[in-house]
C-alpha cells in the first residue's frame, strides 16, 4: 500500500494530478485546495496517500495537510460517504470550517457543499460529531487560499449554465485571484474568463 509520495509534478487539473517519482508517473486524486497550493509543472511535491482498492480499481488520494488527510478518513467512515464524495466535501469546505459546522450541526452549511444534500448533511453530522474537533483549528495548505462556500456556489452556478465542472473550477481561481467581491461579483468574472 502506498501511504507517502514525493516526486516531480508532471501536470495537474482540478482534482488530480500526476507525480513522477522513480521513473514512474503517478495519477493521485486531489482536493482543490491542495491543487492550488501544488507547484507548477516541474516543480517538487509531497504528498501523503491514500490508497483505496475495490475489485477493479485501485485508486491514490493525496493530501498536503496531516489534518485534511484525517477528516477524509473520518468522512469515509460515515455510511453512504465513499472517497469521490469525500474529496468533494473536502473540496467545498476546509477542513476547520467543516469541523466547526459539524460541531454547530449547521446542516445549511454542510447542504450547500456540492454534491451534499440534506439528508447527507444530517448524517454527516451524526456520525462525525466529536470525532473531528481536533481539526477545528487545521490551516489551509501552504501557498492555497482554500475554497470558500462561495467559490463552491461560483462553480455550481457556472455548471447550471452548462459549463463542465473542470472548466468552472478553473474559471472561478483565476476570477478569485482578480476579484474580492461576493458570490455575484465571483460569477462575472468567472463568465469573462470563459469568454476569453
Amino acid at each position: 500500500m502506498i501511504a507517502w509520495l514525493s516526486g516531480t509534478v508532471r501536470g495537474k487539473k482540478p482534482g488530480s494530478v500526476i507525480i513522477e517519482t522513480g521513473g514512474v508517473g503517478y495519477l493521485i486524486h486531489i482536493t482543490l485546495p491542495t491543487y492550488y497550493a501544488l507547484p507548477a509543472e516541474g516543480g517538487a511535491a509531497q504528498l501523503s496517500i491514500h490508497t483505496h482498492v475495490t475489485d477493479d480499481d485501485i485508486r491514490l488520494f493525496g493530501f498536503l495537510t496531516a489534518g485534511e488527510l484525517a477528516a477524509f478518513h473520518q468522512l469515509i467512515a460515515v455510511s453512504k460517504v465513499g472517497p469521490k464524495l469525500a474529496m468533494n466535501v473536502l473540496s467545498g469546505i476546509p477542513v476547520a470550517e467543516l469541523a466547526a459546522a459539524v460541531a454547530a450541526r449547521d446542516v445549511t452549511r454542510l447542504a450547500a457543499i456540492p454534491g451534499v444534500g440534506k439528508k447527507t448533511a444530517e448524517r454527516l453530522i451524526l456520525e462525525l460529531t466529536g470525532k473531528l474537533d481536533a481539526l477545528a483549528a487545521e490551516r489551509q495548505p501552504e501557498g492555497g487560499a482554500g475554497v470558500t462556500g462561495e467559490e463552491a456556489e461560483a462553480v455550481e452556478a457556472l455548471m447550471a449554465l452548462g459549463y463542465k465542472r473542470g472548466e468552472a473550477r478553473e474559471a472561478v481561481a483565476k476570477a478569485r485571484r482578480r476579484v474580492k467581491g461576493g458570490l455575484e461579483d465571483l460569477v462575472r468574472a468567472a463568465l469573462a474568463a470563459l469568454a476569453v
